[in-house]
């Protein structure tokens, strides 16, 4: 069996142990360790990328490659059955897209940590858990596994802004704490109710006595078990319930009667508990996401996070709760998700627009780039919400793509911020004549992020929109309007930008007179050109050539969509609701 996704989830814990064993005060090695830990991870991260076979089917269970799995906690609950928890990785076109984006993001964050004086070996140590924990994220198939990395990470984001972050840093960690906390006690709650309604056919036909110990358990066995669950004729002593991913994405491994089986009859709000579950699961996905009306914690996180933590945060910790929700909450509920599609729309579109206009009326440059994440995250539920092949890719390739350009918008802020230690846009004029180098890379990124064509950030928003347009005709789930709305969000984009880009980097040079005694406006060193340059280079490569994403995702996002249509229309019709014609 393939280690490589064990390899990539623990190669930054192995540092951090070799970092814990180092004396404090030995701060070139504590950096080289994290450098090498994240560097590894880097490397593994586009051996799998390029190893990945995009071509392979992509449903079901076969359609994750490198899977490992192993038996992890396992014991009889007697009439209840047998309890089960896996140690279950795996690798499909949606992970592969974000395993890659965190291994460049998490060298980039190293290079951006350089400056860190305060307590180097604590802050090192900690920015190699979080790197774990997010890695362990994106290829977990085990639900349990899954809520494990996902509840690991905010210790180490909350002590790395608590600590290290700005001068209201400790209200910022607290704030970030509370909501992604209480985002992960209603995912709690529904992880138990699904886990009390669905079996693993292959684990309880070994139990049955169906295939021996140590045989593979063929296709037609796994259809018999199914079979004999729905007539209810499987004693409850031989039932091994689950918290695999892949089993509960299949209606007929939920255990009738159960909780959150289609038919149990149970209602809360005159609403099927499915659909208050799939509420549930969204509330606290769209926290991390995050989206309007749950995203007054960002703006806070980002203004007093260190640059490297902010890079971290925007690139990768956002991304969770996208992948959450294609993931997890869409093809375990797709007749939730059907239903609901015009609220995800809306949400989605609402937080484009918002997002937007609060970045319109910033001053501060981070907090401006804190509301743009809003407003292109949004883009995010607009394209999964309309259940389109195009709106999806979209919806990922728009994960990818802002990982790399807000990474370096961060970076971007942090140059300035580490001359002047002020971010305030109208405390700066005419920087392009002090720092050209850096005025060339802020004029990329800004324009990347605006969706200028030939960078990724303009694949991503245009997929999602052809998507979120056709979705009337295709697949019934949005009405045009939103779409109509959504391009506006663009439009407020553009202003934002080119406000900020004129207002600091055209005209004769002036900067604040409070600032001028210790401001050294220098361009760009060594180290700032390696964080920047390889992230623009990226966001043209996949701008220009989006079939090196496309060509990974396509075949996994087609059976996704072709996943949550058929099982959501078959579940509403069974549930006596009928939106599909």
């Amino acid at each position: 069996m393939s280690i490589l996704l064990s390899s990539l989830i623990f190669t930054p814990l192995l540092a951090a142990l070799a970092v814990l064993l180092l004396p404090a005060r030995r701060e070139r090695p504590i950096k080289a360790l994290a450098l090498l830990g994240t560097g590894a991870q880097l490397l593994l991260s586009l051996l799998l990328y390029f190893s990945f076979d995009g071509s392979l089917p992509a449903n079901g269970q076969q359609g994750y490659q490198f899977v490992e799995k192993l038996n992890w906690i396992s014991f009889s609950l007697g009439r209840l059955g047998r309890f089960q928890i896996e140690y279950f990785v795996g690798v499909d076109g949606m992970s592969v897209s974000m395993v890659l984006l965190t291994g460049i993001v998490g060298v980039i964050g190293v290079i951006s940590s350089w400056t860190i004086r305060q307590n180097m070996k604590g802050y090192f140590l900690l920015y190699l858990l979080l790197m774990t924990s997010v890695m362990g994220c994106f290829l977990a198939l085990d639900f349990f596994l899954f809520y494990l990395f996902f509840e690991f990470m905010l210790l180490p984001m909350y002590f790395l802004i608590g600590i290290w972050g700005g001068p209201k840093r400790e209200y910022a960690a607290i704030k970030f704490f509370i909501y992604t906390l209480v985002g992960s006690l209603f995912i709690l709650l529904v992880m138990i109710g699904l886990y009390t309604s669905v079996i693993d056919p292959a684990a309880t036909a070994l139990q049955m006595g169906l295939v021996e110990a140590g045989s593979p358990v063929s296709e037609q066995v796994i259809r018999q078990v199914q079979q004999l669950l729905q007539q209810n004729l499987i004693e409850g002593t031989d039932l091994v319930r689950t918290f695999s991913i892949p089993a509960m994405m299949e209606a007929a491994n939920f255990v009738p009667g159960s909780l959150l089986h289609v038919l149990s009859g149970v209602m809360l709000w005159d609403l099927p508990l499915r659909f208050i579950s799939f509420l549930l699961l969204f509330a606290g996905f769209a926290i991390k996401v995050p989206s309007v009306p749950v995203h007054t914690w960002l703006p806070d996180a980002h203004v007093e996070a260190p640059t490297p933590i902010s890079v971290l945060l925007a690139a990768v910790l956002l991304k969770v709760g996208g992948y959450g929700l294609i993931r997890i909450v869409y093809p375990i509920f797709p007749d939730a998700g059907a239903y609901f599609s015009v609220l995800v729309g809306g949400l989605g579109v609402l937080s484009i627009i918002y997002g937007a206009l609060c970045a319109l009326a910033m001053n501060d440059l981070k907090k401006l780039i804190a509301y743009s994440s809003v407003s292109h995250m949004g883009f995010v539920l607009l394209g999964l919400a309309s259940l389109t092949t195009e709106g999806v890719n979209g919806a990922v390739y728009m994960m990818f793509s802002h990982g790399l350009i807000s990474a370096m918008l961060f970076l971007v802020v942090g140059v300035i911020y580490d001359r002047a230690h002020n971010r305030m846009i109208l405390n700066f004029r005419g920087l392009a004549s002090k720092m050209p180098a850096y005025t060339s890379l802020v004029v990329i990124a800004f324009f990347a992020s605006l969706g200028l064509p030939g960078f990724s950030g303009f694949i991503s928003e245009l997929l999602v929109l052809v998507g979120s347009f056709s979705a009337p005709d295709t697949t019934q789930m949005l009405p045009r309007w939103l779409t109509i709305i959504a391009v506006f969000g663009l439009l407020l984009a553009a202003a934002y930008y080119l406000w900020a880009l004129q207002r600091m980097f055209f005209g004769k040079y002036w900067i604040f007179p409070e600032l001028r005694q210790k401001a050294l406006m220098a361009d760009l060193n060594l180290r700032e050109y390696l964080m920047l340059v390889p992230l623009a280079l990226l966001a043209l490569l996949f701008g220009i050539f989006p079939h090196l994403l496309l060509d990974k995702i396509g075949l996994t996002v087609h059976g996704f969509t072709e996943l949550v249509l058929q099982q959501g229309q078959e579940q509403l019709q069974a549930l006596g609701f009928i939106i599909f014609d």
